[in-house]
């Protein structure tokens, strides 16, 4: 049997809908942070501190910073092994400053480290679920805050997996918009 699109896009959304998930994600934007700063911070790094951060909050609300959490990053590196190119290393660097607490940002935070947390890279050829999940997740996220009046039917569904923090106060405590 053959779907139509529609129906497939119905499929996926009642998938996206069934996942148990909690969703912490950031949205740089790249063009704000240039002509705010005169010399702006990797946006990619950037969004990983804002992610981590929040995810931190998250695991510590639910008492679970004493079990081990795996950031899986997609290698930036596409021609070396995932993890060994230039660009994964430096943001394997970035991600151990982080967990150290030593990244400046992290100083509003009394720079906590968050040894909780591990890295892992994986090639855009491992065909990871969870990355394809991410992916999924990223374009709603990304065209709610570029294009907030645009119809936007999977954001409307990723919106109930954002953490809304303790209190359940709102998306944007799971969601971090810079600048």
């Amino acid at each position: 049997m053959i779907k139509s699109r529609t129906g497939s896009f119905e499929d996926l959304s009642s998938v996206m809908d069934a996942i148990p998930m909690t969703v912490v994600a950031s949205v740089i934007r790249k063009e704000s942070l240039k002509r705010r700063y005169v010399n702006p911070e990797n946006p990619y790094q950037l969004g990983l501190l804002f992610c981590m951060e929040k995810a931190h909050e998250f695991i510590e609300h639910n008492a679970a910073h004493e079990n081990r959490c795996h950031i899986v990053c997609e290698s930036r590196s596409p021609r070396e092994k995932a993890g060994k190119g230039k660009e994964d290393a430096a943001l394997e660097l970035e991600f151990r400053r982080i967990v150290a607490g030593d990244h400046y940002l992290q100083a509003r935070n009394g720079r906590r480290p968050m040894p909780c947390f591990d890295i892992v890279f994986a090639s855009k050829l491992a065909n990871s679920t969870g990355l394809q999940i991410a992916d999924l997740i990223a374009r709603p996220i990304g065209l709610r805050i570029f294009k907030g009046k645009q119809e936007n039917r999977a954001f409307d569904i990723i919106s109930k997996k954002l953490w809304r923090g303790p209190k359940s106060q709102s998306i944007f405590h799971g969601l971090k918009v810079f600048p």
